[in-house]
């Protein structure tokens, strides 16, 4: 890893992730198959019908690009084995379905020209695949049946050639900006049977991103410890910083990374923004996930649920790109703190009419004032009493506080900036 390769990384703070093949046709979660049992017959339905009539990158980038978001990961292969690409090695591809498009191609092309970063998240697993050997995730196990049976006539050296094989079209014609691996399972990860670095042969995969692609990042789910460039955390934001690598957290609008409309356990906007501001104040990402319907639109709820984020990152931007953690700083209660040069942001995420006292900052600020709108804030100094004019046992002797209205203003949060000198 080098700073330089992962310096728009920590710059950019959030992305989009976008979980989307034919799993979206039955709408029951991306792991349907694994999950039901199916068989590829009866998959097949969905490739069948796959029209992606509704589909429009250039829509999807936009609405990323007005929500804050600086870079963008696609779903290129998920574990069923479907390609968004037009792949030389599998006819199992969406250039091949009624919707005749090369979605990765133009998913590329859309989001370059909105200025965002690309991803690529390129599953591991190919529930698909003749040869992809079956395991403890396979739809196909079975643990009362012996797995030699189970895997006659499967070949994994040939399937690890096809995966290096993908790896290499996708780097090649592509050169995206980080590769999203997904996921190395052990034999004591949740199955008795698994996968683990050794299995991919995960060295000669690094090895090769690197030859072909010097700038592309990659994740942490290859297994293979060294090799990443940043950690991922799913559906969590880590108490603390997550380590000395870049990391993100990934998270679901709605409880499911696929369309699922039976899964409604939305977010709101305000939440959303508090994840993120979480996030950014220990150091890390927020790479948050749509999943797109049947025919390739995001849910008018997912894309008026970014429009009101995107409306707060417009106004608080210099709060979250290019800012990050300020360990040296302690946090009033219920604040997060972020930090970007001279400027320290205090999030507020509790609202209530009085004072927060932020200790040892009293002969560093030179000026405060509210993001959104440049009204100032009042503050004063704590004496060497421990006193405020009008209040007794205001904080610690050189403590600032800052007087908070009694009118909230209105924005999902409010952020204060602090002038430092």
């Amino acid at each position: 890893m080098t700073e330089d390769r992962v310096g728009w990384f920590t710059e950019a703070r959030f992305g989009l992730f976008v979980h989307w093949g034919l799993y979206s046709l039955a709408a029951r979660h991306e792991w349907v198959k694994q999950r039901e049992k199916l068989s590829d017959a009866d998959y097949q339905r969905y490739f069948d019908h796959f029209r992606a009539d509704r589909f429009d990158a250039r829509k999807w980038a936009r609405d990323a690009k007005a929500a804050g978001m600086r870079y963008a990961v696609l779903t290129t292969k998920h574990h069923d084995g479907f390609c968004l690409w037009d792949s030389a090695l599998t006819d199992y591809k969406s250039t091949n379905t009624p919707a005749g498009r090369d979605v990765v191609a133009e998913f590329v092309e859309a989001f370059r020209a909105e200025g965002l970063r690309i991803g690529l998240y390129h599953s591991l697993l190919d529930w698909h695949h003749p040869d992809f050997t079956i395991d403890g995730w396979h739809p196909q196990w079975d643990d009362r049946a012996d797995l030699g049976e189970l895997n006659a006539g499967r070949d994994m050296d040939r399937y690890l050639a096809y995966l290096h094989c993908q790896v290499r079209e996708l780097v090649t014609a592509y050169q995206p900006d980080l590769l999203w691996f997904d996921f190395s399972y052990d034999d004591d990860h949740r199955v008795t049977v698994g996968k683990g670095a050794a299995d991919w042969r995960a060295d000669k995969l690094v090895g090769l991103v690197r030859e072909l692609s010097p700038h592309t990042l990659i994740n942490d789910r290859l297994g293979l410890s060294g090799s990443e460039d940043f950690a991922t955390a799913e559906e969590a934001s880590p108490d603390t910083a997550m380590g000395a690598v870049p990391w993100e957290a990934c998270r679901t609008l709605n409880g499911s990374w696929g369309y699922a409309p039976g899964f409604q356990q939305w977010l709101d906007a305000g939440q959303v923004v508090r994840i993120l501001v979480d996030s950014v104040s220990k150091g890390g990402n927020l790479l948050l996930n749509v999943g797109p319907d049947g025919r390739g639109a995001f849910e008018p709820q997912a894309r008026e649920l970014l429009a009101e984020v995107g409306a707060w990152t417009e106004l608080h931007g210099d709060a979250i790109h290019g800012a990050g953690a300020a360990p040296e700083f302690t946090a009033p209660r219920d604040t997060r703190l972020t930090r970007s040069g001279n400027r320290l942001f205090v999030h507020v995420f509790g609202w209530q009419a009085g004072t927060l006292v932020l200790a040892g900052l009293a002969e560093r600020v030179r000026y405060a004032s509210f993001l959104h709108d440049g009204a100032e804030v009042e503050c004063s100094v704590v004496d060497e009493e421990g006193n405020l004019p009008h209040l007794q046992n205001a904080g610690p002797p050189g403590s600032l506080v800052v007087h908070l209205p009694t009118r909230r203003p209105d924005v999902l949060l409010p952020v204060i900036e602090l002038i430092l000198t």
